[in-house]
């Protein structure tokens, strides 16, 4: 059909806006975490109850998703999922109670779930009808939106958390309302998996469920890594007496370096196939990190933690275009699988960090990406018909 090419480049713009805004207010939401936490008056246990409330949410998010998103829901499911993780922005700025906030975190949490799963499982279509890899060039669009949400929360310091909140979620709100009638043509990316003529069958490969685990398995290696980042990346410059800015830089650098890396990573995943790229970035990630830990020189730390960026930044976009293949149900597994890791990889390092030492315990997602590489050309691998 002469349109497809055209629905495509539509399409992929869309989602594009999707996991743009996603970020956006992932950033926000995680940089004026302090603010909600001191006009709730809440203690730090209590705020855990908050992040925890919203993580499982996710979960739940996450598992109705994937049993939700076939492909005549993609629009709906893409548009209320935006427009609820918007509106719970809204709302989690109004709360000023821990009863409040735990419903709020909830809903955020379900929403963010939801939309995660529709925004991915709509990017593997759109990827198949456009014949070309842009898995890793739509997750560079996140890590731009948390880029932008990161220096609009730096530079709104001084306003209160609740408008800032109120004015990003109604924005995104009629952002996704006037997008919604376009978002139905992403239904056109259907092309490729258009029933089999008669005589033919379908040879669409399955997904066995020890790769789908495996794919699970080092999604939550890879995400485990960047919540390690985000959360310890700074503490550990600051444990070799750097400067507040200079441990700052560490997350900055590492975020810079994966939205760089993703941006290149179709290309890269073209011309040399996912298996070698994931497996060369893993490499990568672990020699850097493990180097920038082992170390104890500010620089080569910064070095460090951007290369682990650089080195992981295809390594999700690749498992999720495999995962895929199974369908929105696998998708949502492997998301998952993953999400546990990013959950659960800071408080495990801190429980290495207080029986052995911060940089000892920080091999730990070096170890991990290694182990990535190694298996790599498994999980990756295409399967047949």
């Amino acid at each position: 059909m002469k349109t497809a090419p055209l629905t495509a480049r539509r399409s992929r713009g869309l989602l594009t806006g999707y996991f743009l805004g996603l970020g956006v207010v992932m950033a926000i939401w995680g940089a004026r975490m302090p603010a909600v936490q001191q006009a709730a008056h809440l203690s730090t246990a209590h705020l855990a109850l908050v992040l925890l409330a919203a993580a499982l949410g996710m979960v739940a998010g996450l598992q109705a998703g994937g049993r939700l998103a076939q492909p005549a829901l993609f629009p709906a499911l893409l548009t209320s999922g935006a427009a609820g993780l918007a509106v719970c922005l809204a709302l989690l700025g109004q709360c000023d109670s821990l009863p409040s906030l735990l419903t709020a975190a909830l809903a955020f949490g379900i929403a963010h779930g939801v939309l995660d799963v529709a925004v991915n499982s709509a990017a593997v279509r759109c990827q198949n009808a456009a014949g070309r890899p842009i898995m890793s060039s739509l997750h560079a669009a996140y890590s731009i939106g948390a880029l932008v949400g990161a220096v609009l929360a730096a530079v709104t310091a001084h306003t209160a958390h609740n408008t800032l909140f109120l004015a990003t979620g109604l924005a995104l709100t009629c952002a996704a309302l006037a997008a919604a009638p376009a978002t139905r043509s992403l239904n056109g990316t259907d092309q490729p998996d258009a029933p089999a003529g008669p005589g033919q069958s379908e040879a669409r490969p399955a997904l066995s469920s020890g790769k789908l685990w495996l794919l699970g398995a080092l999604a939550a290696s890879c995400l485990l890594g960047e919540g390690a980042a985000a959360d310890w990346a700074a503490v550990h410059l600051h444990s070799l007496d750097a400067s507040t800015a200079v441990s700052a830089a560490a997350f900055a650098l590492y975020s810079a370096a994966m939205a760089t890396g993703r941006l290149t990573g179709d290309r890269l995943t073209t011309a040399f196939g996912a298996p070698s790229v994931v497996r060369a970035g893993a490499l990568l990630a672990a020699a850097g990190l493990a180097t920038g830990v082992v170390t104890a020189n500010t620089p080569l730390a910064l070095a460090g933690w951007a290369l682990f960026g650089l080195g992981l930044s295809i390594t999700v976009p690749c498992l999720i275009t495999a995962a895929g293949v199974g369908g929105p149900r696998a998708v949502a597994t492997v998301a998952v699988t993953g999400y546990l890791g990013l959950l659960a990889g800071p408080a495990l390092i801190g429980a290495l960090a207080t029986v052995t030492t911060l940089s000892t315990a920080l091999l730990l997602p070096a170890l991990l990406a290694a182990a990535v590489a190694a298996l790599a050309h498994r999980a990756l691998e295409k399967p047949t018909p």
